[in-house]
């Protein structure tokens, strides 16, 4: 009885193995070094956020239990991995609530901007969100490169089998 209580759950592995995957993707030099990305704390938020979102869509898409759950899982973990970062930066455990509150209202916030213009592939709509959110301008040149590249990841994972997505998400090159 007690192995099962601490067996790790099926769908956190999954979405900690999905997280990992996102990240190591979103930490892409070229994201920086090409596209300008400015490696601060607040655009690498910004380019997990993309990238977790991506695979979330990709994930929902599939319009299945195990898609939908394991879309769930991903967005659990990287919640998570928020709260765990501000602990890390030494955020008492009195503050962390409130620190959460605003970073799940900028996670929901970049959602809400990135997710309409991804599915219809509008890219001067996502240009113009990843130009105010990523690059903290209104008219940042590279914003279009970097709306471009999501775009072209997104159809690149829709055109990979879930199973593949899972183990290995098909990214488009930087």
């Amino acid at each position: 009885m007690l192995k099962n209580l601490f067996k790790p759950r099926e769908g956190v592995r999954i979405g900690d193995a999905l997280y990992a995957l996102a990240v190591e993707q979103a930490r892409q030099p070229g994201l920086y070094t090409r596209l300008g990305v400015a490696d601060r704390i607040d655009a690498r938020f910004e380019l997990y956020t993309l990238h977790v979102l991506l695979l979330v869509l990709r994930l929902r898409d599939e319009n299945t239990p195990p898609g939908r759950d394991a879309a769930q899982a991903l967005f659990d973990v990287y919640v998570s991995a928020l709260d765990h970062a501000l602990r890390e930066e030494g955020v008492g455990d009195t503050s962390v609530g409130k620190k959460m509150r605003k970073l799940g209202e900028a996670l929901y916030g970049r959602m809400n901007a990135y997710e309409p213009p991804l599915r219809d592939g509008d890219a001067a709509a996502l240009t113009e969100a990843l130009a105010r959110n990523v690059y903290g301008e209104t008219r940042a040149e590279q914003a279009a490169d970097l709306a471009r590249y999501a775009l072209a990841a997104r159809a690149a994972l829709a055109a990979q089998e879930f199973n593949d997505v899972l183990v290995k998400p098909a990214w488009t090159d930087v």
